[in-house]
């Protein structure tokens, strides 16, 4: 029996508040995140995902008092991530209530912290966060601090390497994408998934539920979405009947 496509929504979160932009910039409010955790899992979200997008760039660790009481609000799987930098953080939000956390910035910086939190938690835990854009050269590179940092980093040949680590799946942000509505970025996920065997979760430019099938056929396991979700534009439900009209199995 094939592997049902999860579909995830993605609480971006500033400060306490669910917050949404265009390329990471312009963030406008979209709610409290325990609130909309709660009305996704009761919508059939099949796991949410909690980042918090100021804590690398302010240079602090994840607000744990919202993580504590979302995961004590929903019964779906929670992945969260923003600041983690050491195998410590990872335990203090794995005790708050985290099913797995993501990480990025502190990773790029010192590759050895995934062998370290897979060996000591398992590389279940780990959803390697990855922030990409494309180069003017039509390359893909790695970007952090919410985008507006670029590390010199080829983004395909380190999403090899995360693999290698030890991360147990691949959080795949098209950074140019993000926000867009115009769709994920295909050649993206596809060049990931031919240096990969680990599951893709695709994020970045979800418009309407038809763009979702398209993701998961160029090797995403899964699908990610924000401001679409928040907002009402689309529904858990209308994106696993796009899924299932494209003949992909979902857990309805």
């Amino acid at each position: 029996m094939a592997v049902a496509i999860r579909v995830i929504p993605c609480l971006d979160v500033d400060h306490g508040r669910v917050v949404k932009g265009v390329n990471f910039e312009n963030l406008r409010d979209a709610g409290d995140p325990v609130e909309l955790a709660a009305a996704y899992d009761a919508a059939g979200a099949d796991e949410v995902t909690f980042l918090d997008v100021s804590a690398s760039v302010e240079g602090r660790g994840t607000m744990l008092e919202v993580v504590r009481r979302t995961a004590e609000t929903v019964f779906i799987p929670l992945t969260v991530g923003g600041g983690v930098r050491s195998v410590s953080d990872v335990d203090v939000l794995l005790r708050a209530g985290a099913d797995k956390v993501g990480v990025n910035t502190a990773a790029i910086y010192d590759p050895s912290l995934i062998e370290d939190i897979a060996k000591r938690f398992g590389s279940q835990v780990i959803v390697l966060s990855l922030d990409v854009r494309r180069t003017v050269h039509g390359t893909f590179e790695v970007t952090t601090h919410g985008g507006r940092k670029s590390e010199g980093l080829e983004a395909i040949g380190w999403a090899k390497r995360v693999a290698e680590l030890g991360a147990g799946e691949i959080l795949l942000n098209s950074m140019d994408a993000d926000g867009t509505k115009a769709g994920f970025d295909l050649e993206l996920i596809a060049r990931v998934r031919e240096v990969v065997d680990i599951p893709i979760i695709a994020s970045g430019g979800a418009g309407k539920a038809e763009d979702f099938p398209p993701a998961i056929h160029a090797g995403a396991d899964a699908v990610l979405a924000a401001s679409v979700f928040h907002f009402g534009e689309v529904t858990i439900a209308e994106v696993k009947k796009a899924l299932l009209n494209a003949g992909l199995p979902v857990r309805v």
